[in-house]
């Protein structure tokens, strides 16, 4: 009996990351997919509450965090498309999502959005880094 109970214990503690990161996965996407449909509606307030305070803390109001989007990351901002990728570790050890963005001149990005936890347990996204996926011509 206690052979079982052990065994069982430790199947529990092995599955237990597992489970984490997916649910961590499914909190991501939902923030990352939240704020690209605020952006596709033009609602700064939307958008802008999805960040994380570091990022807050850089733009302090949503109109200036809109302005800094649609100078910056326009693909991002006004995108035909986006799928989800692999979760990552960025360059400061933060979790990411990677996400694959289709702008609307055709070209797509790679977008790694770094993901901080909020004391209450949510997730707002910390930063992104994105770099154009070269074309592939037939």
């Amino acid at each position: 009996m206690i052979r079982f109970l052990v065994s069982a214990l430790l199947f529990v503690l092995l599955l237990a990351p597992a489970h984490a990161e997916t649910a961590d996965q499914s909190a991501f996407q939902a923030v990352i997919s939240g704020q690209l449909e605020a952006f596709k509606k033009d609602d700064g307030q939307t958008a802008y509450s999805f960040a994380a305070p570091i990022v807050k803390g850089i733009f302090p109001n949503a109109e200036i965090f809109m302005g800094m989007v649609k100078r910056g990351y326009e693909p991002i901002y006004k995108n035909t498309k986006y799928v989800f990728g692999d979760l990552a570790t960025d360059s400061l050890g933060r979790p990411a999502q990677h996400v694959i963005i289709t702008a609307t001149n055709g070209k797509r990005y790679e977008a790694v959005y770094a993901m901080q936890q909020q004391p209450d347990g949510s997730w707002k996204i910390a930063g992104v880094q994105m770099v154009e996926i070269p074309s592939v011509d037939a």
